[in-house]
């Protein structure tokens, strides 16, 4: 297998780009005096309105286990930084509590119906443990 020219392989739409820019560039040639001055004074504003990034590379891979984590040099976040670090976490475990807290109320107050349910019935709590009871109930039921 022979390897393709990179030149060659230029696709869509870097060719159709190299022709809308080709046709621009043409095109200004005939334009009047004042019309290219205001174009160049507008591309000047333009560069120096545009955002220059600033690219920042990790400058150390710390693996622990499964987990990676990128430094990304004397970063100090500081304490607003750290705060929102630290909220979502303070959230998750107040969530967890109050989901712990309703359903430990939901059970004992099912509890607590079950048991109004046995004293305020006829017959005393004692019955339900006796094996008698429980053969004349599973007769009952297929009546």
């Amino acid at each position: 297998m022979t390897k393709l020219d990179p030149t060659q392989n230029v696709s869509y739409q870097d060719r159709l780009g190299r022709n809308i820019a080709a046709r621009l560039s043409d095109t200004t040639l005939t334009l009047p005096n004042d019309i290219s001055e205001r174009l160049k004074a507008a591309r000047m504003q333009a560069v120096a309105k545009r955002k220059v990034v600033k690219l920042q590379t990790a400058t150390s891979v710390n693996t622990q286990g499964g987990a990676a984590t990128l430094n990304a040099g004397d970063f100090d976040g500081g304490f607003w930084s750290r705060l929102g670090a630290v909220i979502p976490l303070l959230a998750l475990v107040a969530g967890l509590l109050t989901i712990a807290v309703v359903q430990e109320q939901q059970r004992v107050n099912e509890i607590a119906d079950v048991d109004v349910e046995l004293l305020a019935d006829d017959l005393p709590p004692a019955a339900y443990t006796d094996p008698g009871f429980a053969h004349f109930l599973s007769i009952n039921r297929r009546d």
